[in-house]
């Protein structure tokens, strides 16, 4: 079975929702899991679509549907394991690290 370019946007798309960075801290968990859940949501919503619904717009445009609702909610808000882990290699210290930037608040 292959699956068809529609289709690989599709999945492509579910996947970017739900494959989001990891907290550095438990700290960042908060705000982590708000952003994983309002992804989920999309992703389920525009699964839905598809399965019950028989798409009826279309998978391109649930596709496009799913990836405006995953720009309106970035993950953002929290210091990934990555950016820790570069600010560590830049010579910071773990609390300078794993410190939100003043322009993201908490």
């Amino acid at each position: 079975m292959t699956v068809d370019d529609s289709t690989r946007a599709l999945l492509a798309a579910v996947l970017e929702a739900l494959d989001i960075p990891n907290p550095a801290t438990v700290g960042g968990t908060e705000a982590h899991d708000r952003v994983l859940n309002s992804r989920v949501i999309h992703a389920k919503i525009a699964l839905r679509d598809i399965l019950t619904e028989g798409a009826p717009l279309g998978i391109e445009w649930t596709t496009r549907y799913l990836r405006e609702r995953l720009a309106d909610n970035p993950p953002t808000g929290y210091v990934t394991f990555a950016q820790a882990k570069a600010a560590r290699d830049a010579g910071k210290t773990w609390s300078e690290a794993v410190a939100l930037p003043a322009e993201e608040g908490r």
